[in-house]
């Protein structure tokens, strides 16, 4: 063999394997850009109105540490006005005083307020109910696994549930006085 046909066999070589790593980046390439593409498209937005809420059951935050745990199912016949948030969360703390404001008025007319926390320990959740005198049951999600189970994103999220389970509404960010009290009256058994 002479010294040019080595120099092309090495030549050959080098494009061949430039070749086949280019096809392999070329493919890996694809199939990111296919599973980023068909990851936007699939509904990642949660749970929507219509929707039955799915179903849990998280312990209750309370000072004397007796209070239950309480399970969605459980009160299915009432309207339920689900909240998760952060005792960190700025909007979820200009929201609490409206929610705790509405609470034994719409209590009487067979809705709960249900706000779930998703702080890493309850000493600061217990000092936050103390801070707003919040007499709606907080629960604790320790594990996110109901933040995880209704994919909340931004906090606050409110999922407004009807008598029958179904959820009615749902609102990322802060409500106001008011349209607290609108999405509560709509879904009043």
């Amino acid at each position: 063999m002479s010294l040019d046909q080595m120099k092309s066999n090495k030549q050959k070589k080098k494009r061949n394997r430039f070749i086949f790593r280019t096809a392999i980046l070329a493919v890996l390439v694809a199939a990111v850009v296919f599973a980023l593409v068909s990851h936007l498209k699939e509904d990642n937005g949660g749970y929507k109105v219509g929707d039955k809420a799915p179903d849990f059951k998280l312990q209750q935050i309370s000072q004397n540490h007796d209070a239950e745990a309480i399970q969605l199912s459980d009160l299915e016949g009432k309207g339920v006005m689900l909240n998760f948030w952060a005792t960190w969360c700025k909007p979820c703390k200009e929201e609490m005083p409206y929610m705790q404001e509405l609470y034994p008025e719409y209590k009487d007319k067979g809705i709960e307020i249900v706000a779930v926390s998703l702080d890493g320990t309850e000493l600061v959740v217990d000092r936050f109910i103390d801070d707003y005198g919040l007499t709606f049951p907080i629960l604790h999600d320790k594990t996110s696994e109901v933040r995880d189970l209704y994919k909340v994103v931004p906090l606050p999220s409110t999922f407004f549930i009807n008598p029958d389970g179904e959820i009615q509404e749902v609102v990322n960010g802060a409500l106001s006085l008011e349209s607290l009290e609108g999405y509560l009256q709509e879904i009043q058994p």
